[in-house]
């Protein structure tokens, strides 16, 4: 269903035949941490998470998972030899 109070035409899961119903009755603004993110909507001069309507407990145990300005750089574990296995294959020519 469409947004009809803060985001008009935008698709909201929130929506209902009586009208928005997260808490509160309307999605929350866009935090500073979110600028720069491709999920923000401007709408009415306010900004909005098309994703999540409060954005604010997105960011409170650290960086929103549906942020797409921030890149997470996944580290490589160094993989453990065993010392016997490898002075096996050694000896073995390979």
């Amino acid at each position: 269903m469409h947004c009809a109070t803060l985001k008009p035409g935008v698709d909201c899961t929130f929506m209902s035949k009586k009208g928005c119903s997260f808490n509160g009755g309307s999605c929350k603004t866009v935090v500073t941490e979110c600028e720069g993110c491709d999920r923000i909507l401007g709408s009415n001069g306010s900004s909005f998470c098309v994703s999540f309507p409060d954005p604010t407990a997105k960011w409170r145990r650290g960086a929103c998972n549906l942020a797409t300005h921030i890149k997470t750089d996944k580290k490589e574990a160094a993989q453990k030899v065993n010392p016997l296995k490898a002075s096996k294959r050694q000896a073995a020519g390979r």
